[in-house]
């Protein structure tokens, strides 16, 4: 179990990626083939230039060639294999404490060949920027891991190839807690990083991997899209949109938890290249956006905010009020909206034009989205409540909006 989080404020500390651990484990493995002497330790350089050295906890020699973890792809007898713990710092990292480690075999073509060892998965999907059927150890561990392999080929005098299988312990197991699956990554994890550094809460990786899933599911053949805030939100987008002979699949959910601008901003951006020089890339243009999310977090979305986490944006119980006034709810019921303690307490508030309240509020959504997805993209925003219930709807198309409706 990791420490509690100390009361009072302190610096946090940045961790390493899974490709930074995947480079000092294969260089490790290759170092002891190549020399003969096992290391305890390995440093590497990371793509801007840090240099950071990496424990290594196992470095052996192993030669047999049955091992049920590694196939061996060459005709080589002699195999290494090194490890290192993957530290993510203070990063709510679900690989933080594991085992990362690579098996390598020399080989007598130049150059490196990667290959998914236990725990690493395989890309069964396009979309990704790893061709299907390809181990998924994106392209920067990849340069990375290439890079520093024929560096220390170089200095060996060796004029071969290497042959690497990178894997993590446990990694199948850990996978669930990720979303590898929607974005069609199977057996395990990706070997991820672009800087080779895990910054403490970031959220970039939470923003690639919205990225990754509208880029996968559009080139999967989904047109329609659902970009849900959590759990609750995508039981009732499967709840409204399934039927008995087409339920909704589950790649077309985007899990965006607070990042509804990450959705906004890339669906944007996609619809400008698939109109640009770069059309023809995506299977399939998207032709509807459904975003569906807790009543308290569209209220901020209705208000123009595109992160809606807590850190970054509030409840506005004023601009409720406002919303609440406009139609025509009472002014002792608007003075209590003011005074709530939670957004869902204010549709309590306002009784029985609950609905009205909650389709106007959608509706500020809608034009919000609108800002950033261009027509003929249809849009709709629709909230919900604690127990997954809806309780607003608003449509760029009033015909979708009606079926929600009967739909819900």
């Amino acid at each position: 179990m990791r420490d509690e989080t100390p009361e009072k404020p302190v610096a946090l500390r940045s961790g390493y990626t899974t490709g930074a651990c995947a480079t000092a484990t294969s260089c490790a493995a290759a170092s002891l083939l190549l020399t003969g002497d096992a290391l305890t330790c390995y440093s590497i350089t990371l793509p801007k230039g840090q240099h950071v050295e990496f424990a290594i906890d196992y470095c052996l020699l192993d030669d047999d060639t049955s091992s049920a973890t590694i196939q061996t792809s060459t005709q080589s007898s002699k195999r290494a294999t090194a490890s290192t713990i993957k530290d993510a710092g203070d990063d709510p990292d679900v690989t933080h404490g594991a085992t990362v480690f690579s098996s390598v075999e020399l080989k007598p073509e130049p150059g490196v060949c990667f290959f998914a060892a236990d725990g690493v998965g395989t890309v069964t999907k396009a979309g990704l920027s790893i061709a299907v059927g390809e181990p998924a150890i994106n392209p920067v561990p990849r340069k990375m891991i290439a890079s520093h392999l024929e560096k220390l080929a170089s200095q060996h005098e060796y004029s071969g190839g290497f042959d690497v299988h990178v894997g993590v312990k446990n990694g199948k197991q850990i996978a669930t807690k990720t979303m590898n699956g929607r974005l069609g990554i199977l057996g395990g994890l990706s070997i991820l990083g672009t800087t080779g550094i895990v910054r403490p809460f970031s959220c970039s990786a939470y923003i690639a991997s919205i990225h990754q899933g509208i880029d996968v599911a559009l080139c999967n053949g989904e047109s329609h899209l659902f970009a849900c805030t959590g759990n609750k939100s995508e039981e009732a987008a499967e709840r409204i949109f399934s039927s008995d002979n087409s339920p909704v699949d589950d790649s077309s959910l985007i899990e965006m938890g607070d990042f509804i601008g990450a959705v906004l901003k890339h669906v944007r951006k996609i619809t400008a290249q698939a109109t640009g020089p770069t059309a023809g890339q995506l299977t399939t243009p998207l032709k509807r956006l459904s975003i569906v999310g807790g009543f308290g977090k569209l209220s901020k979305f209705a208000q123009g905010h595109l992160d809606l986490h807590s850190k970054t944006s509030s409840v506005d119980f004023e601009f409720l009020a406002d919303l609440a006034k406009s139609h025509h709810i009472s002014d002792a019921d608007v003075d209590k909206v003011r005074q709530a303690n939670t957004s869902i307490e204010t549709l309590s508030i306002v009784g029985e034009k609950r609905s009205k309240f909650a389709n106007a509020l959608c509706q500020l959504g809608v034009a919000v989205a609108r800002k950033y997805i261009p027509e003929p993209i249809q849009i709709d925003v629709i909230a919900i409540d604690r127990q997954s219930f809806v309780v607003g709807v608003a449509s760029s198309s009033l015909e979708n909006a009606k079926q929600i409706m009967r739909d819900a």
